[in-house]
């Protein structure tokens, strides 16, 4: 079934994707292994319409799922990641796809578990290749970050590109005060940046891309550099993962084999991403994939506990979560840790995890130790 997903979604889904739908179909739970007969196991997944979630899609599309006994019902894409979070805690999916905003859900009550990546890294403690500054203020320069001082920054705040400006200031040894933060969502960022509202824009892809594109003088001046790990997490209940261990390692089984078909293929990924990113252009879809395949490691070592516990440290400094956050307690690697024995050659394109970064089921963490497994970059 892999072959079809270079094929249209609506033929697709047809004629490969039998057993994976868009809004049709039944609730999550057990049912059939892998390649056997009787009714497949159906799982509720959702996603946010954005070019580094876009593997979910693809694999409904590609017929992945399917070739796992799975029936993967899609809920229409979610405006945020909050909204993906409500609707797994009031039992409308089953598994999401969530980055952020998981820290604050689980401190409020959603009794979650991180099963997986869709997007970061096992083998180094940040990547963030997905993100960039872009300028039309010629005085701003990517390898002299001192060069934001007094500057009027564009960022979503508390969200990631919101993260990875604390960490360009502080590589700069500059503080918030330093700099003024505008609060911008990413579709206003160049209207901002075209009218002098921003001085810079911080944001995650595809949009600089699009800016870059759509507003005169507007240039991309740094892009990643390893200043924060970009975190992006398949997540469930801790219910649903007691009861389906088995459909859930097929379900991450699935998933990292289209992450690697992504690596392998980026153009066509980007081709199928313009199928299901309404409006997205191919062009920036093609320059976008290429960003965004370099963080798709779906494997789970120290390393991830270490960059949700990063991320979770950034964020209570700037008071949007409560400080001390567990990390240990949310991680379940069991199931993909399976799947990275059961089915090593799905990820042997990817870089060897780190000498005494692995982990086993129930691994207790330890900041201290995780970063010496793992090396900055």
């Amino acid at each position: 079934m892999a072959a079809c997903a270079a094929g249209t979604a609506v033929a697709a889904l047809a004629a490969c994707g039998g057993g994976s739908t868009v809004d049709s179909g039944g609730g999550g739970g057990a049912g059939a292994g892998a390649g056997g007969g009787g009714t497949a196991a159906q799982v509720r997944a959702g996603y946010v319409s954005a070019i580094d979630q876009i593997g979910l899609p693809i694999g409904v599309e590609g017929g992945h799922f399917e070739d796992q006994g799975l029936t993967v019902k899609l809920a229409q894409p979610f405006p945020t990641g909050v909204d993906l979070l409500n609707a797994l805690q009031s039992g409308e999916v089953d598994v999401v796809q969530v980055g952020t905003p998981a820290i604050g859900a689980a401190q409020k009550g959603v009794d979650l578990v991180v099963l997986g990546n869709y997007t970061g890294s096992s083998t180094q403690r940040s990547i963030d290749e997905t993100m960039a500054v872009v300028t039309r203020d010629a005085s701003i320069k990517g390898d002299d970050l001192g060069t934001l001082r007094g500057k009027r920054i564009g960022v979503s705040i508390g969200s990631i590109n919101h993260l990875y400006l604390l960490g360009l200031l502080q590589k700069a040894g500059l503080k918030t005060a330093d700099v003024k933060i505008v609060n911008t969502g990413p579709p206003d960022m160049g209207v901002a940046l075209q009218t002098g509202g921003i001085d810079a824009a911080v944001v995650w892809d595809p949009w600089p891309i699009t800016i870059t594109g759509q507003v005169q003088g507007a240039r991309e001046v740094l892009r990643g550099g390893g200043y924060i790990p970009f975190i992006g997490y398949l997540v469930t209940t801790r219910a649903y993962a007691e009861k389906n261990p088995d459909v859930l390692e097929r379900f991450l089984t699935a998933r990292a084999t289209v992450d690697q078909w992504m690596r392998k293929n980026p153009d066509q990924a980007a081709e199928a991403a313009t199928r299901w990113l309404p409006g997205t252009k191919a062009d920036v879809a093609r320059q976008a994939m290429r960003h965004n395949t370099k963080q798709l490691d779906p494997r789970m070592s120290v390393c991830n506990y270490l960059a949700l516990d990063t991320i979770a440290r950034m964020l209570a400094g700037q008071g949007a979560v409560k400080p001390g956050f567990d990390v240990g307690k949310y991680f379940r690697p069991g199931p993909i840790l399976n799947v990275m024995a059961k089915r090593p050659a799905l990820f042997d394109d990817l870089p060897r995890v780190p000498a005494g970064a692995e982990v086993k089921d129930g691994h207790q963490y330890e900041r201290g130790a995780a970063e010496r497994a793992c090396p900055a970059s």
